[in-house]
């Protein structure tokens, strides 16, 4: 199976911006551990917008 191309962009993407990491080191990641990466930028997030 093949990941979506749009997915896999939008995921780099994410952890690039919020972590400052670059593309190579991104797409190094498994898919399972990009993919928890982007969720958890995603909760520390929301725990953010919450305090606001």
């Amino acid at each position: 199976m093949t990941y979506a191309a749009d997915q896999l962009y939008e995921e780099v993407a994410y952890v690039a911006y919020h972590l400052h990491w670059g593309l190579d080191e991104i797409l190094d990641l498994e898919h399972p551990d990009r993919r928890r990466f982007v969720e958890e930028i995603a909760a520390i997030n929301r725990r953010l917008n919450e305090e606001e």
